[in-house]
């Protein structure tokens, strides 16, 4: 009786097994929904929060709408492309993106556009491209071409984990220069994200470590804005007119928000009273607009993204893919950092960095770059599917039958012994 009971069991159970013979879907889709969910949360919020600028500016509350929009269009044609280019292309041009990128960054400081103190923007007619973001990228490609290419060394001496920091200490020098210290810690944190994951030797990772945390601090102890910042961050009620200002009224439209908020269009922050609301606070009129819920759906989608990225880059590891694993654990470590220093500024967790939200703030070369990280997430993905794929064992069709015959007489035999 038992016997037969556990046979007709193990039938129902093989109906939930998958199907060897049926195509694996050729892309993640549930990626793809996701990336376009966050990007129609923040094409709604920042046409919210973005309104009296727009009509200060220009008397066109649609204005940074428009233009998000516009972008938003261009991120879809880079995801397009991206995802036709193998990803052994990217490997092979990665020392040209690098100088690439290099070079925009030194260009910005002789030609850049001066916004707010800072040199940060190469003007391209309508367009204003930031090469900090780019650098992100360039970076993530850079390292994981080394590492696969000197991993052994990066693990057994301090000779072969030095390497690549050189070559952060020149992007940190031009970057600093502009002065952007956001992107910066980012490119930092990308770098030593990286090197942990690809088992660097812990007493290197530790002395680098403390080492460049010691130089964050010194860059921060000798400059006047970036110290205001952080005493901002500690007690930001003790100057709340001052160099806490923006901090106090981002604190102000979280506590409006509440559980569920004062509904989209209604945030008073926005108006003219918080800075860079569409930018680097957009969470801020998130919260006070749809509250602790919107606040926390749009965290949860931010996780989602970061740990669909880190399990594509696990599963490319897995089949060998050394280079795109590691592009896409590089990328997850990146979304993730970004995302913390975001919220964690807007909320008064950490000190401003003046780092967007993925996919949700307003700027077109941050949203761009991170079309591109996608659109490599999802080529990753693609190839390992496809490798996957290729490397199933098919039964001929004769043989299946044979097999499913021999299981069917062993059943029968079965039940003939009870």
């Amino acid at each position: 009786m038992w016997q037969k009971i556990c046979a007709k069991l193990s039938s129902v159970l093989t109906l939930f097994k998958t199907n060897p013979n049926r195509p694996i879907p050729a892309y993640d889709r549930s990626l793809l929904v996701l990336v376009f969910t966050l990007m129609g949360i923040g094409l709604i919020i920042v046409t919210s929060s973005s309104m009296p600028e727009g009509i200060a500016l220009s008397a066109d509350p649609f204005r940074f709408f428009k233009r998000h929009f516009i972008y938003l269009i261009l991120c879809l044609f880079f995801i397009a492309v991206v995802i036709s280019i193998p990803i052994d292309r990217w490997h092979k041009y990665t020392p040209h993106i690098l100088v690439a990128s290099t070079g925009a960054l030194i260009l910005v400081l002789v030609v850049g556009t001066e916004v707010n103190g800072s040199l940060r923007w190469l003007r391209l007619g309508p367009l204003n491209i930031q090469p900090s973001e780019f650098a992100k990228l360039a970076v993530t490609l850079f390292l994981s071409s080394y590492l696969i290419r000197r991993q052994k060394e990066v693990v057994d001496t301090i000779k072969g984990f030095m390497k690549p920091l050189f070559v952060l200490a020149i992007l940190a020098l031009l970057l600093l220069l502009q002065p952007d210290l956001g992107s910066t810690v980012v490119i930092v944190v990308i770098m030593m994200g990286m090197l942990f994951i690809a088992n660097a030797r812990m007493i290197s990772f530790v002395g680098i470590a403390v080492a460049l945390l010691s130089v964050i601090i010194l860059l921060i102890v000798t400059s006047p804005y970036r110290m205001a910042r952080v005493f901002g961050f500690l007690d930001p009620w003790a100057d709340p007119f001052g160099r806490s200002y923006q901090l106090t009224q981002s604190l102000m439209a979280f506590g409006r928000g509440g559980w569920f908020g004062e509904g989209l269009g209604n945030s008073v922050q926005k108006l003219e009273y918080l800075p860079e609301a569409h930018t680097d606070f957009i969470m801020a009129i998130l919260a006070e607009e749809l509250g602790f819920i919107g606040v926390s759906i749009v965290i949860i989608l931010e996780f989602v993204l970061v740990y669909k990225a880190f399990s594509i880059g696990k599963k490319a590891l897995d089949k060998n893919a050394f280079f795109a694993g590691y592009v896409a654990i590089g990328i997850s470590i990146w979304f993730a950092f970004q995302t913390a220093v975001n919220i964690g500024a807007a909320s008064g967790i950490a000190p401003t960095k003046g780092l967007t939200l993925p996919l949700i703030s307003y700027g077109g070369s941050s949203l761009i770059t991170i079309a591109i990280a996608v659109g490599l997430l999802l080529r990753i993905d693609f190839e390992t599917r496809i490798s996957s794929s290729q490397a199933r064992i098919i039964t001929p069709p004769g043989k299946k039958k044979a097999e499913n015959k021999k299981v069917s007489e062993k059943n029968a035999e079965v039940v003939e012994n009870e």
